[in-house]
């Protein structure tokens, strides 16, 4: 969908209107527009809706409008909606304001030629006023800001049109100076514009017709801008030419649109700009794009072959002097080189541009500082290693190139300037080469192997000459040999991937040199303190900013980070040095405590600041526990104990692979005094998806150890954890009682637990006591967690009343406290939560749009059996829309699809089979409905707190229904509503049963049906 507001209010899909509504529906559209992306919070909503007078129940008024607009755009997913707000998701390049934002921009970063295109493509845009026709208050003010902008632009495209085309420009400032006659940039342009279309005429003119109105409206005279544009055209004055000697380049500039934008903004706010970067960045070629893209006159050094003493003479040569080009006068020393340096640029506007500066730093950056401090008009820019280190000088480090994020489709591929550089270079040495479904792993391994980094993927892209793109990337674990080949026309640092990372290595001192080789054991990034706590070094926090001053690390100024390609060298030095084992060893021993320390901290109100620091050494972490799975056994166990509930608060089973490859290695006999590491280390194999006889075994050996421990737990998430993944036949409750503690946090756990016992025992009162005792005591923990869980049976109870407006309200109250998290599971649950809300309000629309996103999250988390639950929902939804096939490939898929051993994988099993059974009966094969049915009762059985008997009974009630059974029918219904401990609103099963009931009988005779009842009618089915 394409969305726009520079004009009437319009929504297109394919080339096609949407009529989205009225006029208040198209104003709250248009507010949400101008913040895509954003959420804008319900007060500035009903306040530019309504205005100072919003009708009484605003909040209800607000959400009808946001009703009628999720309906009218077809997809209520693109309204967001939050207690505080409401978002529209879509893409800001969608919306035309902000497309139009974003080419000004560009624009304003970019040269003179460029900048006219994407300015005349900015206006292009505007289809008429802003936000035409949209009365509500808030639009005034945006139309007067947005039309403001507008006219910039206007004036910034005529200035970008008066060299190349000043009759062009002409056109487009008189159309803005007859709207706005008191603009006097725009009248000065016009003035310009007309001189040098040599209408020297009309351009005195419109200077005439312009001091006429500012005399008579404000009562001013022309400003200083204006009068010196009237001046010059009398007297004739024309543009100076400039001149450049900026090298040709052979290939296509690719990849650093975004970062050319930048620097064209630096330079024209500062006179001092460094690119910095590890050697093949694209640092050299950034500058001459930059520079040419200047407009001005350009003077370009490369200093790549010059030692320290000859920086000023090579400076000299590139401005064409000779060295010895002046004869003294009788008498008098010959100028020394800065001060003819001085003398040459003194009163000229130059954009300096020197080139590889790294390894004669010190000298560059005196001879800056000189040239800048002397000559005013004077501009550099500069491509190093490490900064000048002088005042004045704004740094631009020049990242990776961007890569394709996980998952992305295949034809998204190419749009990533990595894969876009890769795909063009191959193309030049393989005509033809393209991404397609069969090479784009490898082109992604290739582009991702080698960080992005522009030399390295010439380098490899250039090997497809003679090995097929497979084969480059199978070879890239020996990236040095394989990348040997390169330009021979180039520098020699710059033809093979060793010499470009040796250039770099060999200006490092010794103790650099040391820490860089160290730094290796690291995975995904460090800290000042890891580096000192792992590498052995006293000064390593001042050796590890001394190298990223040298771009052989990155720093986002807290975390410093190794390219693979700068690390696989280092790796080398390291192993040469004997000093491997000692420093992964150091490393684990830092991580294991460093999780350790974290654990008690998840559990309260800094909970997120915790988790962001462990998730920020993730990849150290998981590399600790990799190494020690087999060298370490029992350092193993004792990470994955404190990691558990970090992995689980992000809702992801991120420790189940290592988990089950340490069970592996320990089998059922794990070290002594490790009995919860091991009951932890089983909860996260399992739930990551192992089955059969090795998980029933482990799951056995962890319920034996956990009935031993006699005393209150170290880790309350083994509480937690094994209750979801073994189930209350392999949790002995008095054991329990002993091992749970007594502190805040395990006592709101307790009623939590409480409330979701006394649900499932149909206690609704009982439930909703203990949920709101543990959302406060959650509450005053600071958890997000389970204030999040125990808000979402009181949404449940909620639902089943009927009360939808307090169910969504506790819902993405409780989705907005995971989603601070991370956590996707938990999204997850609740989402399908949220579906179920829906899908009893009739909306199947945002009941599918839910489950979908929920099933996507539970993959991405790695959990099996909550995907077989977003299966399950959608096969719901399916069947309430007629979509029998549909439904059925969908509950199938959550019956057999996704395999696990978690006890709370059967009540997806048992749902789906009540799901197969409602089909089987609606195509009238009553045997096999209750075969299905009976099937799912059976199950339940074994775990009486599974809440899908309420639903068993709702079938099982339609399918005596059908036979004209209503007594039965009814008792059945009665069943399902003591089962569930209240009478259910709205959900469309029951509805339908309850009609036929209605149908055969007088009166429902089974509402009062107690419990144990219940279950006894639904065992006898």
């Amino acid at each position: 969908m394409q969305f726009g507001v520079l004009g009437p209010v319009e929504v297109r899909a394919d080339g096609a209107d949407v009529p989205v509504g009225g006029p208040l529906v198209r104003a709250l559209l248009a507010m949400l527009l101008l913040d895509a992306g954003r959420l804008v919070p319900v007060e500035r909503l009903i306040d530019g809706l309504y205005g100072e007078e919003p009708p009484s129940g605003a909040a209800n008024a607000l959400q009808s409008q946001v009703s009628r607009l999720r309906r009218g755009l077809g997809d209520p997913a693109l309204v967001e909606g939050t207690p505080a707000g409401y978002r529209i998701a879509v893409r800001r390049e969608d919306v035309d304001v902000h497309r139009f934002q974003r080419l000004v921009a560009d624009a304003r970063a970019a040269g003179r030629h460029e900048a006219a295109g994407l300015l005349r493509e900015a206006l292009g845009l505007w289809r008429g006023p802003a936000l035409a026709g949209v009365g509500a208050p808030f639009a005034a003010g945006q139309a007067a800001r947005l039309e403001e902008e507008r006219a910039c632009a206007v004036e910034e495209y005529g200035e970008a049109l008066l060299a190349e085309d000043p009759g062009a420009a002409v056109a487009a400032l008189r159309d803005l100076v007859d709207a706005q006659p008191l603009r006097e940039r725009a009248r000065a342009l016009l003035m310009r514009a007309l001189h040098r279309s040599g209408r020297q005429a009309e351009a005195l003119a419109v200077f005439e017709d312009g001091r006429e109105v500012l005399a008579e409206e404000l009562g001013a005279d022309p400003s200083r801008e204006l009068a010196d544009v009237h001046l010059a055209i009398l007297r004739g004055e024309a543009p100076a030419a400039v001149r450049a000697n900026l090298p040709a380049q052979l290939t296509s500039f690719i990849g650093r649109e975004e970062e050319l934008r930048r620097v064209g903004r630096m330079l024209a706010d500062g006179r001092l700009v460094t690119l910095l970067g590890p050697g093949g960045a694209g640092k050299t070629r950034l500058a001459i794009e930059a520079a040419a893209r200047d407009g001005g006159e350009v003077c370009f050094v490369d200093l790549a072959p010059v030692v320290s003493g000859d920086v000023g003479r090579a400076l000299l040569g590139a401005l064409g002097l000779r060295e010895a080009g002046m004869r003294p006068a009788p008498g008098e020393q010959p100028p020394d080189t800065v001060e003819r340096l001085v003398t040459a640029l003194e009163g000229r506007r130059v954009l300096l541009v020197l080139d590889n500066c790294e390894h004669v730093v010190a000298a560059v950056a005196e001879l800056a500082h000189r040239l800048l401090n002397a000559c005013p008009e004077l501009r550099v820019l500069a491509t190093s290693r490490e900064a000048l280190a002088i005042t004045g000088e704004a740094l631009r480090p020049l990242p990776p190139l961007e890569l394709p994020p996980p998952g992305a489709a295949l034809a998204e591929l190419p749009r990533y300037p990595a894969v876009r550089l890769f795909l063009d270079r191959a193309a030049a040495v393989r005509p033809g080469f393209a991404v397609d479904e069969g090479n784009a792993a490898a082109v992604l391994r290739i582009c991702r192997a080698l960080d992005g980094l522009p030399l390295a993927i010439e380098l490899a892209a250039a090997r497809l000459r003679s090995l097929p793109v497979v084969e480059v990337a199978t070879r890239l674990d020996d990236r040095f040999r394989l990348l040997s080949r390169g330009n021979r026309t180039a520098p020699p640092r710059h033809q093979t991937l060793r010499a470009v990372v040796e250039w770099s290595w060999d200006l490092l001192d010794e103790a650099e040199q040391t820490l860089a080789r160290r730094l290796t054991v690291f995975a995904g990034g460090l800290t000042l303190e890891a580096a000192m706590g792992v590498c052995g070094l006293d000064d390593a926090d001042e050796l590890l900013v001394e190298l990223a001053d040298k771009s052989l690390v990155q720093s986002d100024g807290s975390r410093y980070r190794m390219l693979d390609t700068v690390r696989a060298f280092c790796a080398e030095r390291l192993a040469a040095a004997g000093e491997a084992e000692r420093f992964e060893r150091a490393h684990a021993e830092y991580f294991a405590e460093l999780a350790g320390r974290a654990e008690p901290h998840l559990r309260g109100a800094e909970q997120l600041e915790w988790l962001e620091l462990l998730a920020a050494d993730h990849g150290n972490l998981h590399a600790a526990l990799r190494r020690t799975v087999r060298s370490d056994p029992a350092t193993a166990l004792r990470m994955i104990a404190p990691l558990s509930w970090y992995w689980w608060l992000r809702g992801r089973v991120e420790g189940a692979a290592l988990a089950s490859d340490l069970l592996d290695v320990v089998g059922t006999a794990p070290p002594e005094g490790l009995d919860e590491e091991y009951v932890l280390c089983v909860t996260n194999a399992v739930s990551g998806g192992v089955t059969g006889e090795r998980a029933v075994a482990w799951l056995d050996r962890a319920a034996e150890l956990l009935r031993a421990i006699d005393r209150p737990v170290r880790y309350p998430a083994v509480i937690v954890l094994w209750a979801l993944t073994a189930g209350p036949e392999r949790t002995d409750i008095e054991v329990f009682q002993r091992q749970v503690g007594d502190d805040p946090w395990t006592r709101a756990l307790v009623r939590m637990s409480d409330g979701f016992l006394a649900q499932f025992g149909g206690d609704l009162a009982e439930m909703e006591k203990a949920c709101e005792e543990a959302v406060r005591g959650f509450r005053a923990c600071g958890d997000r967690w389970g204030t999040a869980n125990s808000l979402d049976p009181l949404a449940q109870l909620a639902s089943l009343r009927g009360d939808r407006e307090r169910a969504r309200a506790l819902l993405d109250e409780a989705l907005d406290l995971v989603g601070q998290l991370g956590a996707l599971e938990d999204t997850a649950d609740l989402l399908y939560q949220r579906a179920v809300v829906h899908i009893r309000a009739g909306d199947l629309d945002a009941a599918r749009a839910d489950y979908e996103r929920g099933a996507e999250l539970a993959r991405r988390a790695g959990t099996p059996d909550k995907v077989a639950g977003g299966c399950l929902g959608l096969g719901t939804v399916a069947r309430l829309r007629g979509d029998a096939a549909g439904a059925r490939a969908l509950y199938e898929a959550a019956l057999t699809g996704y395999g696990s051993e978690r006890f709370i994988a059967a009540a997806v099993r048992g749902a789906a089979l009540v799901g197969l059974g409602w089909l089987a009966a609606d195509e009238g094969d009553a045997g096999r409905a209750r075969a299905l049915l009976r099937e799912a009762v059976d199950m339940s059985f074994d775990h009486p707190i599974f809440g899908y008997q309420a639903d068993a009974a709702t079938a099982l009630a339609g399918l005596a229904a059908r036979e004209g059974d209503g007594e039965r029918a009814a008792l059945l219904l009665g069943a399902g509503r003591a089962l569930r401990g209240v009478a259910v609103s709205g959900d469309p099963d029951t509805e339908r049963v309850l009609g036929r009931v209605r149908g055969l009988l007088d009166d429902d005779r089974a509402a009062a049906l107690p419990r144990d009842r219940a279950f006894a009618l639904l065992g006898g089915g």
